[in-house]
């Protein structure tokens, strides 16, 4: 481990594990307040930095690059950053989306800043023609991804110790990974034609999704550091951010039969699970993710064009009736309409605004003021 230059403290660190776990019993009143940026004059002097320090994008360095030197690029970017309020410094393996498709024969390329996957050729013939009934997913042990997300972890570890959290990377959800392999409209047409097909490919997907997830926490569990993903989320034990994109496009009762079955046994494997309610079309499935009773809180994102998160708040205040935490990306207005309508309590504000870090400081302070 080298000793980091962090605009962050070992005091620092154990307050904020504190605030959140408070944030998790119950007994803090104030929100949790997110706030990251890059010191002044940093970004100007680093054009090609991620938005924010906890956003290094792992698949913009070639996969044949010893990771020891993607370890140095991700701690410049730290070291430029600030990290306020409930923030922690991070160390995370962003691959792109859903990335146990690749695992399991999807395709991928990195373009734009993130992964894209699609589903693989076997034999000439690709999965989108394939009958549902021959395909049988294997997990590739020695796949470069599974390899690289795994040497990364290591390397940051090694690197960074106690110093910062780490964040597994983004497995996926099973529609999603499913859609990944097979094809989106494919899957669509399936989930009609062939539901029993659909039924047994998504339970494979939940044998694997499992195991992957047991063995990636494992790898971050050697850090000590709790446990985090791609989302300004922060546990003491197990979590993870679930998700089920897809979904957006499926029926309540679809959403029953492939969704639910494997969002109660993730969250059964885990002592934090989030759910990631990704735009207007998943609003018809938030009572069927309340009833979940392991479930503990639900990130709201109203998408693209959508009104901003504090437009939302009947949604926001089911959600926190329903006995579920919230956390949401939002302007400080916007963070100060929602506490002013339903209170701070419970509520993660992850705020986008771009800020100095006075401006910031100014920020928590108002927000977290008792």
């Amino acid at each position: 481990m080298i000793q980091l230059s962090l605009d962050f403290t070992p005091q620092r660190m154990e307050q904020v594990r504190t605030d959140w776990i408070r944030w998790w019993e119950g007994t803090r009143e104030a929100p949790l307040v997110v706030c990251e940026g890059y010191r002044d004059g940093w970004k100007e002097s680093h054009p090609d930095s991620p938005k924010r320090p906890n956003w290094t994008f792992a698949g913009k360095y070639p996969l044949d690059m010893p990771a020891e030197t993607v370890v140095d690029d991700y701690q410049q970017v730290l070291e430029g950053g600030y990290f306020l309020g409930a923030c922690l410094p991070k160390f995370y393996v962003n691959i792109g989306p859903g990335v146990l498709a690749a695992f399991l024969g999807s395709d991928f390329k990195f373009l734009e800043g993130s992964a894209w996957f699609s589903p693989p050729t076997v034999n000439g013939v690709s999965w989108e023609q394939t009958p549902l009934e021959k395909i049988h997913l294997t997990f590739d042990e020695d796949h470069p991804l599974w390899n690289r997300v795994r040497d990364l972890t290591r390397a940051g570890i090694e690197r960074f110790g106690n110093q910062v959290i780490y964040g597994l990377t983004d497995i996926g959800g099973n529609l999603d990974i499913l859609a990944s392999l097979v094809g989106s409209q494919r899957l669509a047409v399936e989930l009609h034609d062939q539901p029993a097909e659909v039924e047994r490919l998504c339970n494979e997907i939940r044998v694997f999704w499992l195991d992957c997830y047991n063995r990636l926490h494992a790898d971050l569990d050697a850090a000590g550091m709790g446990s985090s993903a791609w989302a300004s989320i922060w546990s003491p034990g197990r979590s993870y951010i679930l998700q089920s994109d897809f979904a957006y496009m499926i029926s309540p009762a679809m959403f029953k039969r492939f969704v639910m079955p494997d969002l109660e046994a993730c969250c059964d494997a885990m002592d934090y699970p989030f759910y990631h309610l990704d735009g207007k079309g998943q609003i018809r499935h938030l009572d069927q993710l309340l009833s979940l009773e392991k479930l503990r809180g639900i990130q709201w994102i109203q998408g693209d064009g959508a009104p901003p998160a504090e437009e939302w708040l009947d949604l926001l205040r089911r959600i926190r009736e329903g006995g579920k935490l919230c956390q949401v990306y939002v302007t400080a207005k916007g963070a100060r309409k929602i506490m002013d309508a339903l209170g701070g309590k419970g509520f993660v504000f992850d705020i986008t605004d771009d800020m100095t870090r006075d401006e910031a400081e100014r920020v928590v302070e108002e927000l977290t003021r008792d």
